[in-house]
């Protein structure tokens, strides 16, 4: 990889403020729905969120399945005990997790019944790190825009509860990362897909980072999107002379060639690519 060495952490003051929220709301809820990134199911896994939802059940969604690669989408759902593969965008899955909550939640039910409560109302807390499809997944899910969604990190900072239908509410949380990450493998895996502000990020080195992956594990992806040799001594100039990326002297505009990688990445312009293989 990059020979660099640069050290990425992000946890501004709203993230710390919703941990704390969270924590507090964990004890109505019934189950904890975590969302992760099917391109990078480990890298997005806040070990925060496991700390803080102790024994309540929880059901792990692969969303932006339709990005990523389909043979590891399928690999890494064996891998978890509830788990739902979910889409960016497209129909609507209220069906499916709605089933699958009840099914996961089938004795607290029962026990209720028992009780005399008819109706129990299930209460499921989203959660997940920045920018991996909360507000958009819930949107989805309910048929209206119920959350606030946009393509970067850092726009649903507070807590808001939404309800499905008669038997579901679902608690919309921010997107949390952790004070400090231990794997600045993962740190980077999570800057190359836009869960990081990209103001504190080197972008060189992400992109390099992104292209030696690309280039050992999916050859060949480069060659078709940028018509260049992915054996190029110098790969970012070869990509930004191939797409006319030039200053008025000639040379390549660096900023802009590397943006547009890094925009493609993100947007699987590349392929349907899975950052993090199951088993490895």
């Amino acid at each position: 990889m990059s020979e660099k060495n640069v050290t990425i952490n992000w946890f501004p003051g709203h993230m710390a403020k919703a941990r704390r929220q969270m924590e507090e709301q964990l004890k109505s809820v019934d189950i904890v729905i975590e969302l992760r990134d099917a391109r990078i199911p480990d890298a997005s896994a806040n070990p925060m969120i496991g700390e803080l939802v102790k024994n309540k059940p929880v059901l792990v969604i692969l969303n932006k399945a339709d990005l990523s690669d389909p043979v590891q989408n399928q690999l890494w759902k064996e891998r978890f005990t509830h788990c739902l593969i979910c889409e960016s965008t497209g129909k609507s899955i209220e069906k499916e997790v709605v089933g699958k909550v009840k099914e996961i939640l089938k004795d607290k039910l029962e026990k209720a019944k028992a009780r005399g409560i008819k109706k129990k109302v299930l209460r499921a807390m989203v959660a997940g790190i920045p920018n991996v499809g909360k507000s958009t997944f819930i949107n989805n899910i309910v048929k209206k825009k119920a959350a606030k969604a946009e393509n970067r990190p850092g726009v649903t900072k507070s807590l808001q509860w939404i309800r499905i239908n008669e038997d579901v509410e679902l608690l919309d949380t921010p997107g949390v990362l952790w004070p400090k990450f231990e794997d600045q493998n993962d740190a980077r895996l999570l800057a190359l897909l836009g869960s990081i502000k990209d103001e504190i990020l080197d972008k060189e080195d992400l992109v390099l980072f992104g292209l030696e992956y690309l280039k050992k594990v999916y050859p060949g992806a480069i060659e078709k999107r940028y018509q260049v040799k992915e054996d190029s001594e110098d790969l970012i100039d070869e990509i930004g002379r191939s797409k006319q990326l030039l200053e008025p002297n000639g040379t390549v505009n660096r900023l802009r060639c590397m943006e547009m990688i890094l925009k493609d990445i993100r947007g699987s312009k590349i392929g349907r690519i899975s950052w993090q293989h199951a088993g490895e």
